[in-house]
């Protein structure tokens, strides 16, 4: 059923769950132990009823298919690992250093997503 919807529908698909799963995670501070699949889940129904116009493209049969939900499963676990093992850019680490260095600060960071959350803590802090 996913694959039958039109490309602009699966990368708003997509979109959807990686916008709002790197927004959840920098609502807890990327902390692991709060985080809460139950939660993420929520805050992503949220996000795509309020900001997501793919939910009008599909019709009903399919959304309330229970295929088509365990082929979002699918597709938003392959989103979640594509996030959590994407490396950090060499210029994010750079500017992280950098900013962890004039601050006296020494977050980690594991993931290209994760060092765009810190570096973009750190700034904050600057200010």
């Amino acid at each position: 059923m996913y694959k039958q919807l039109s490309s602009g529908v699966k990368i708003s698909i997509t979109r959807s769950i990686s916008t709002s799963f790197e927004a959840y995670l920098a609502s807890i501070g990327w902390d692991e132990d709060k985080f809460s699949m139950e939660d993420y889940m929520v805050i992503w129904q949220n996000y795509f009823k309020e900001n997501a116009a793919w939910i009008e493209k599909i019709p009903t049969d399919i959304l309330l298919s229970s295929e088509f939900h365990e082929e979002i499963a699918k597709k938003m676990d392959e989103v979640i690992t594509k996030i959590l093992n994407e490396e950090p850019t060499e210029k994010q680490k750079t500017e992280i250093a950098k900013l962890q260095k004039k601050l006296g600060t020494n977050y980690k960071f594991d993931c290209k997503s994760e060092a765009a959350y810190v570096e973009q803590l750190l700034k904050d802090k600057l200010k």
